[in-house]
């Protein structure tokens, strides 16, 4: 695969690389590239906003990337996301799923927290940067439910400075995730030099707009679509989500098309009867959301269409245990 193609993989369907220069440099050096994604396993275990990143996965290995999914049991329960072994389990799920949603388990390393994380290396570091960074950024870079708490536990404040670490630990060229661990790649662009590592590359992908509108989250039900729920409640939740005639302003429906279904393929079929015109087929998503806004493209038959692909896609997910 030529430069070319590679950066056009690397960044496709992301909206910040921290720095492209960097990044174009590191691909021309280096062969195969390190990206890790880190997760947190909690709750149910993985909802559909978890797929944009996932449809990245594909992108980064086909491009060449070697990646490595660290899925952070520690971390979560640091967050207090439950106990260790409840934990482990939810995280074994994630990895069965990400396989089950084509993420290539013979090109990617799964990597759980506690499996480096009380090496005498890894807290000798952590010690390191907790000299380093001050109590308000720390702060800034906690995950949400701890900057809104009044009195956080110790914990949520080392857990920015362990994921900082993580990325020394796994020996790693490029940092993804979601605009929310933004405050954290750039603690660690800012603090790994001072520690003997280099700064990483971090790139960044869209959060994903809530089944009603608002945020998508695995601690709001009704926000999002578990990759192992039944085609029915599938079918329930995307009937009743937000998705206004003619608005491509936060809409959820939308954003499924965009980032899910041409993430992962190049045509969407929206079946209509003949009296509402018949069916459409569309090979690129600025097509689609033209014929939405201009009103040719009804919600409800959309919807329809969406459902279906969705049930589909999620099939090989429903089968995990």
């Amino acid at each position: 695969m030529d430069f070319q193609k590679r950066l056009e993989l690397i960044k496709r369907n992301t909206i910040e690389i921290v720095t492209e220069k960097e990044l174009h440099e590191l691909l021309e050096k280096k062969k195969q590239p390190v990206l890790y994604h880190g997760f947190e396993p909690s709750g149910k275990g993985l909802h559909i906003g978890n797929i944009l990143a996932i449809n990245k996965h594909m992108d980064f290995q086909n491009a060449g990337l070697k990646l490595i999914i660290l899925l952070a049991d520690f971390h979560a329960w640091l967050n207090e996301k439950g106990s260790v072994e409840d934990i482990k389990k939810t995280a074994e799920i994630y990895k069965k799923s990400m396989t089950a949603l084509c993420v290539d388990a013979k090109k990617s390393e799964f990597v759980l927290g506690s499996s480096f994380q009380l090496k005498p290396k890894y807290f000798s570091d952590v010690m390191k940067l907790s000299l380093s960074v001050r109590m308000l950024r720390a702060r800034r870079s906690m995950t949400l439910i701890g900057r809104e708490e009044e009195d956080p536990h110790i914990s949520q404040v080392l857990y920015p400075l362990m994921q900082v670490e993580d990325i020394k630990a796994l020996n790693v060229d490029i940092a993804f995730g979601d605009m929310a661990q933004r405050k954290v790649h750039m603690l660690a662009r800012e603090n790994l030099p001072g520690i003997g590592f280099r700064s990483p590359i971090a790139i960044h992908h869209e959060d994903m707009i809530g089944l009603q509108g608002g945020k998508m989250s695995s601690s709001i039900p009704k926000s999002h679509i578990l990759v192992n729920e039944s085609p029915e409640s599938i079918e329930g939740k995307i009937s009743e989500a937000y998705c206004p005639a003619k608005q491509n302003n936060r809409n959820p429906i939308l954003q499924i098309c965009e980032y899910i279904i041409f993430g992962r393929q190049e045509e969407f079929k929206v079946e209509r009867s003949e009296k509402h015109g018949g069916d459409i087929r569309y090979d690129n998503y600025k097509e689609l959301e033209k014929d939405f806004t201009s009103g040719k493209l009804h919600p409800l038959d959309l919807k329809k269409s969406v459902s279906r692909v969705l049930i589909k896609f999620l099939e090989p997910a429903r089968k995990v245990k």
